[in-house]
């Protein structure tokens, strides 16, 4: 099955269509990332960016790789070591002799997309040169101001389980970061498809995929998102859980404006991707996990205490009552 042959299934923009190409599409390399599927897809669609934390050897970098190759856009990988300089991702000028002018040379940001991996290796000078081109969407170089292609996206991969040489994301940089997904081994049937795959192939990889939707696509399909209906109630539902998280007693710092807005535009294209034209309860309670778990400070006693951070959510969205269903969909607006 050629990727570019399923550019005609979905030229409509529909996001529930892009999903199911892309996912058709990757699964014939990855198996079991079904949900980092569906949050990588979720993230392009809302300009947002995606930090994915597991072991070694778990294909994140490899899931970052299918999924430009399946969406078309251009992909650059920064391996993060503590040398990498803030120049060596934005870019710097050049001296040329020959002409005796200076020269911009444009840093790996400048892409589609750009994968930081292991971004929890890089200082926290250089981890913060991602900061501008995340939220402004625009790097400054010396004196120079210069926009980033659009569509762009970072995704960042870290590993858990190492506590020496790395550095551990500031806060700030943290909430930039869309969602966080914590990608965990396969399960053994998952494990086994892997096997039979690789000892049929064993050069099976991002090569084996091909793009599945345009950019003309891709613009459509946000201003479908955007059009999605949020009920007040569920509205409401989405500022109780964030409040919650500001008043939890094992939260020093809860979740800021921009994890609401992210509730909001994450929880539409869910919808979306589903096929509905309204945001329902549960979407946004399949958020909560992604949106909050590397947003929460927990406090000094809890630390203390290992208070696991995915409980402390989990715990809120027990407490906090959803609308009902029926409250959700556009005709029962008045």
């Amino acid at each position: 099955m050629s990727g570019t042959d399923d550019l005609a299934d979905g030229s409509s923009g529909d996001p529930a269509a892009i999903y199911d190409s892309l996912r058709t599409e990757m699964n014939r390399v990855l198996v079991g990332n079904d949900e980092a599927i569906e949050y990588l897809t979720i993230a392009l669609l809302t300009r947002g960016h995606l930090l994915l934390e597991g072991v070694p050897g778990i294909a994140k970098t490899t899931l970052a790789n299918l999924f430009a190759r399946t969406t078309g856009l251009d992909y650059n990988r920064i391996q993060m070591t503590p040398d990498v300089l803030p120049a060596d991702i934005t870019g710097t000028r050049i001296y040329r002799q020959e002409p005796g002018t200076f020269e911009l040379q444009r840093g790996p940001v400048f892409a589609n997309l750009v994968v930081a991996d292991e971004i929890n290796r890089a200082t926290p000078k250089t981890q913060s040169a991602l900061l501008e081109a995340m939220e402004e969407r625009h790097v400054t170089i010396e004196d120079e101001t210069l926009p980033l292609p659009d569509p762009f996206m970072v995704v960042a991969t870290q590993n858990p389980v190492e506590s020496e040489g790395v550095f551990q994301l500031p806060q700030a940089q943290r909430d930039r970061f869309q969602f966080k997904l914590l990608l965990d081994l396969p399960d053994r049937p998952d494990e086994r498809e892997l096997l039979e795959r690789f000892d049929d192939d064993p050069e099976l990889g991002p090569d084996d995929v091909g793009r599945v939707i345009d950019s003309q696509r891709l613009h459509d399909a946000r201003d479908v998102i955007t059009a999605v209906h949020v009920a007040p109630p569920v509205k409401e539902y989405i500022l109780d859980l964030v409040a919650a998280t500001r008043d939890h007693p094992d939260v020093s710092h809860g979740a800021s404006p921009r994890a609401t807005l992210t509730f909001l535009n994450g929880s539409k294209a869910r919808a979306a991707i589903h096929g509905r034209d309204y945001v329902i309860p549960d979407d946004v309670k399949s958020m909560a996990e992604p949106v909050l778990c590397h947003r929460l400070v927990m406090s000094t006693d809890a630390s203390l205490s290992d208070v696991d951070t995915v409980d402390v959510i989990d715990e809120i969205v027990d407490t906090i009552e959803p609308p009902s269903a029926d409250v959700s969909a556009p005709s029962t607006v008045s």
